[in-house]
């Protein structure tokens, strides 16, 4: 028995901290799971996670994104190509696309579910419930007044309830009570919230967006062949496609010529012939920034513009190997000098490879080089490097249209190097018999965006939702009143008390609390009927009252 017991002293004091406290015991599995909901359906969380999708969606707008503006992600791949590559991993072109970025919406998503169900569940009771009763000293409260008057209970409930104050009696006081709005806001917001990510949902499953770089003349057909990047939902097949099609017939582009600002944007216009089905009859539509076509829901916006020069090349052969247009990519925002790239793998004896320096506005510098000084294409020039070899295309790898495989242009033979300024008609020979080229015009092209997005409305709808509810929560302060009527043996004294249930609410409440007294002291004189002896003697005019007949 000595031993049981010294035995059971060891275990206890074994099991005890330090100090003589009983040790903590480890959450377990359970434990740190309900500590991890509580915390992530904590409303601190969700708005750090808020603010958290908000910084997150900065890199969208810092680089250029493939889905938006694919041109100008080449160019920064051309510009910088390390900082691109490293970039690239981290998916800042493509951020709405990032697993990051729907970590983040996906723990946001869930954290407003867990914070508004329960506090839902706890303004239900809070409705149900009826306002306290009057505490015994309304003197103690934050807002007090007293008057002496006669009054029935009828009266003042109606005075309150006319304030739109929910109201309740009791022996010799009134309890009332308003505001709860305030809460509905709240939640109201929270809702609105849950509803726009869920419109974001809908949109990247059933919604498909693409971009297409079209030149003036040619047309388009809503066809996932058609696009040049094509970005559907999961839940998108190609019979999803909104069947129309439409052609760019002409693309303007107005500058500032003088002023402050010369070569400043002024406005774009694109005029389309737009078959909204292939039955449809045609129609005609300006395509503006901003004012996208709108086709049975399926948008097309204007994103971005460049020149496309027209070249005939013709081979050492004398046979026509390459004519059209040649999409360039502007080099410069301000002067529009671009650059663009024709393959001709059918030319004889070789394949050509020639790099185009577009210059809308030539000019020649003073260190004798040749630059653009104007976007419009006043004075337009071209000047070409040609080189002649295997292309590679015929190798199976894919290749961009705007850029040569730098590592083949090294083995293949150098033609032209930066050629002297070529105007427009006039023709560059290509030394070796290698052929000629040819500037035959300019046209210009048009970068569009076609997107079909059925959460647009629903996302609508709840934002206008999310700010009617933050109105409502800012603006509605919940606030308590209560009277009470006694006797103190000369008369009834009428004592009126209320407290606000906002934080750094007192300030307006003073004001309406002031009101409310002026309504209920009002309540408790009546009208005296007409006719009476009271009301003749009130409207007798004082010079007269009490004079001898």
């Amino acid at each position: 028995m000595k031993k049981t017991t010294t035995d059971d002293t060891t275990t206890r004091e074994s099991a005890a901290a330090p100090g003589g406290r009983p040790a903590a015991k480890g959450l377990g599995v359970v434990g740190w799971l309900r500590w991890f909901w509580r915390t992530l359906t904590a409303m601190r969380t969700a708005l750090v996670l808020l603010f958290l999708l908000a910084l997150a969606s900065v890199p969208g707008s810092l680089f250029p994104q493939r889905g938006v503006e694919p041109g100008a992600v080449t160019r920064y791949f051309q510009n910088n190509p390390g900082t691109a590559e490293w970039l690239d991993r981290l998916w800042m072109f493509d951020v709405f696309q990032a697993p990051w970025f729907a970590a983040i919406y996906l723990l946001l998503f869930v954290s407003l579910i867990g914070c508004i169900l329960p506090r839902t569940r706890v303004y239900l009771r809070e409705l149900r419930r009826e306002p306290p009763a009057a505490p015994r000293h309304l003197n103690r409260l934050p807002h007090h007044a007293a008057f002496e008057g006669t009054a029935t209970t009828d009266r003042l409930v109606a005075a309150l309830r006319r304030r739109r104050f929910r109201v309740v009696t009791g022996p010799g006081w009134i309890g009332a009570e308003k505001g709860y709005l305030r809460e509905a806001g709240n939640l109201l917001f929270h809702t609105a919230l849950v509803g726009i990510l869920l419109a974001l949902g809908i949109g990247a499953l059933y919604g498909y967006r693409g971009n297409v770089l079209i030149v003036e003349g040619n047309g388009f057909a809503n066809t996932v062949a058609a696009y040049d990047r094509y970005i559907p939902g999961s839940q998108v097949s190609a019979e999803s496609l909104e069947p129309f099609s439409f052609q760019l017939d002409d693309f303007k582009v107005d500058y500032q010529i003088a002023g402050d600002r010369p070569g400043q944007v002024l406005d774009y216009t694109a005029r389309l012939s737009v078959h909204d089905s292939p039955a449809a009859a045609e129609r005609d539509y300006t395509l503006k920034v901003n004012h996208p076509l709108d086709v049975n829901g399926t948008l097309t916006y204007l994103i971005d513009h460049g020149y496309a020069p027209t070249f005939t090349v013709t081979d050492g052969a004398g046979q026509v190997a390459f004519e059209g247009p040649v999409a360039c990519l502007p080099q410069s925002s301000r002067t529009f000098a671009s650059e663009c790239t024709i393959k001709v793998p059918d030319a004889k004896p070789d394949q050509l490879g020639l790099a185009i320096r577009f210059l809308p506005t030539a000019t020649e510098m003073q260190d004798g080089s040749w630059d653009s000084t104007f976007p419009a294409a006043i004075n337009p020039v071209v000047q070409v490097t040609a080189f002649a070899g295997d292309l590679g295309l015929r190798s199976g790898v894919p290749q961009s249209v705007y850029l040569f495989d730098q590592e083949r242009l090294k083995k293949m033979k150098r033609l032209v190097m930066m050629s002297e300024p070529v105007e427009l008609g006039k023709s560059l020979d290509l030394p070796g018999g290698y052929g000629k080229i040819t500037f035959t015009g300019v046209k210009e092209w048009a970068a569009l965006q076609i997107a079909h997005d059925p959460g647009r409305l629903p996302a609508l709808v709840a934002a206008v939702a999310a700010v009617l509810g933050v109105l409502l929560s800012l603006m509605i302060r919940r606030r308590r009143l209560w009277v009470r009527v006694r006797d103190d043996g000369t008369g009834q004294v009428i004592e009126v008390g209320g407290l606000t249930r906002t934080e750094s609410g007192d300030g307006g409440f003073a004001d309406e609390f002031a009101d409310i007294v002026k309504a209920l002291k009002d309540s408790t004189a009546p009208k005296e009927p007409e006719g009476s002896e009271e009301a003749q003697r009130s409207t007798e005019p004082a010079g007269r009252k009490g004079a001898p007949g």
